[in-house]
């Protein structure tokens, strides 16, 4: 196989891999109500219950592992870490179609919040296919492959289940399996083995990664930084459909072409104008015109009179994507290259946390503002608010940072303590892949 063909087919593995995971998890959302239904025999109300408890063993699995199995990336390389997940991914789908029972449902979700924390290992493993200068563009393809996914998916799910609520997991079984079988062939390892490091269970846990960053001083600052970011956009999802009924009695596919056309708009901004923009005007900048952009628009949508004022802002709020791949950029120089699966471990534990947060919080606040209109504390639009603040509190820790820790330059070895199995950036490079580049295999010893 040509270098050049096997170095696009490394990139495109890595983008499927995310945009399957994606799909898979939008697949079942149109579905899921009905099949829990089915299940428990209840009303939609208890099946809103238990969905939600599902979310939560989802989301709280990848917190708890999304460190493991970035520590593992660093011990055993990427690509063995990448393949299981994916049948971690086949198994869960395959347990959600056949579920005689909830709780064989709830097995799956603790599968695939497992499997899904590998989601770090592929953005691990992007850093080290990818020159320094050109990691906001590819994290912005990861952004795209998102967004890509999450319109995508719904609109499968909600076709095939048209044949029944199971048929779309046997789908996204069929997809993750075909990925599998597809990494296997194709995907070489991106980490050579001078730049591995041994496994410490001390770091494999969401705050054992952090401690184990902390001598890098402007991670834990760019941690919190996307941690409060992803606080408000992990709650727009879960609360945008309660919002939009409940002021513009919007019909189900109304909110489904809304999302779409939003997810559209957010992956444009994340394939298409990230790298560029950062190029002429710099990360930083670029990061904080998104998080501007994602702070205004909150507000709009809380105080939208009507649909064309909501409409005006989910516009602004596309310009939002631009952040995400900025700040992943600048915070994967900040940690030399055997340490990258460690830091996208602590990223994905720390989405995550907001992931258990933000949308339990959100419907929370939702319910107070709407539930008792005569005693004049009805404003649905308070959870946009809260997200607009949560933005906000971002925009202000990153706005420090760039400042303090200079962050459109890679530090320098000065600046980083030398850590044992953790050399500073320079001393020991993962050979990238350039687009214009040969592939480069593992040195030989």
């Amino acid at each position: 196989m040509q270098a050049a063909t096997r170095s696009r087919l490394t990139l495109t593995c890595i983008l499927i891999t995310i945009l399957i995971d994606m799909i898979g998890v939008g697949i079942i959302v149109p579905v899921l109500p009905e099949l829990l239904e089915e299940l428990t025999g209840g009303s939609v109300a208890q099946a809103a219950v238990i969905g939600g408890y599902l979310v939560f063993a989802y989301a709280f699995m990848q917190f708890v592992f999304s460190p493991v199995l970035g520590n593992l990336s660093d011990r055993f390389g990427r690509r063995p870490v990448l393949l299981l997940s994916l049948l971690g991914l086949t198994f869960d789908y395959l347990m959600m179609a056949i579920a005689p029972f909830v709780w064989y449902l709830f097995i799956g979700r603790i599968i695939a919040g497992i499997a899904g924390a590998a989601l770090a290992t592929a953005t691990a493993y992007m850093a080290d296919i990818t020159p320094p200068h050109k990691r906001t563009h590819r994290f912005g393809l990861i952004g795209a492959a998102f967004g890509l996914g999450f319109i995508i998916g719904p609109v499968i799910g909600g076709e095939l289940g048209e044949f029944g609520p199971r048929v779309p997991f046997f789908a996204a079984a069929g997809l993750a399996f075909a990925n599998f079988l597809f990494g296997l062939l194709v995907l070489p390892e991106s980490l050579p083995k001078a730049n591995r490091r041994k496994f410490d269970i001390r770091r494999a846990n969401p705050l054992g990664a952090v401690i184990a960053l902390r001598q890098y001083s402007s991670v834990l600052w760019l941690l919190a930084v996307l941690f409060f970011l992803q606080l408000a956009t992990q709650a727009l999802p879960t609360i945008f459909s309660y919002f939009t009924v409940e002021v513009f009695n919007f019909s189900s596919s109304t909110i489904g072409r809304t999302l779409g056309a939003f997810g559209i708009g957010f992956a444009f901004s994340q394939a298409v104008l990230t790298a560029p923009l950062s190029k002429g005007l710099g990360e930083p900048v670029v990061g904080i015109v998104g998080l501007l952009a994602a702070a205004t628009a909150f507000a709009g949508i809380a105080f939208s009179a009507d649909v064309y004022q909501l409409y005006l802002f989910i516009a602004v709020g596309t310009i939002s994507g631009l952040a995400p791949p900025a700040i992943n950029g600048v915070l994967s120089r900040q940690v030399p290259d055997n340490g990258q699966g460690e830091l996208q471990g602590a990223v994905n534990a720390a989405s995550s946390l907001a992931t258990i947060i933000g949308p339990l919080g959100a419907t929370q606040i939702f319910s107070y503002y709407t539930s008792a209109p005569s005693t004049g504390h009805y404003f649905p639009g308070a959870p946009f608010i809260a997200c607009a603040i949560a933005v906000v509190i971002a925009l202000v820790i990153f706005a420090i940072a760039a400042l303090r820790f200079d962050l459109g330059r890679r530090p320098s070895i000065a600046d980083h303590p030398h850590a044992p199995e953790m050399p500073p950036p320079g001393q020991v490079r993962t050979p990238p892949i350039d687009d214009d580049d040969r592939f480069n295999d593992p040195p030989r010893r």
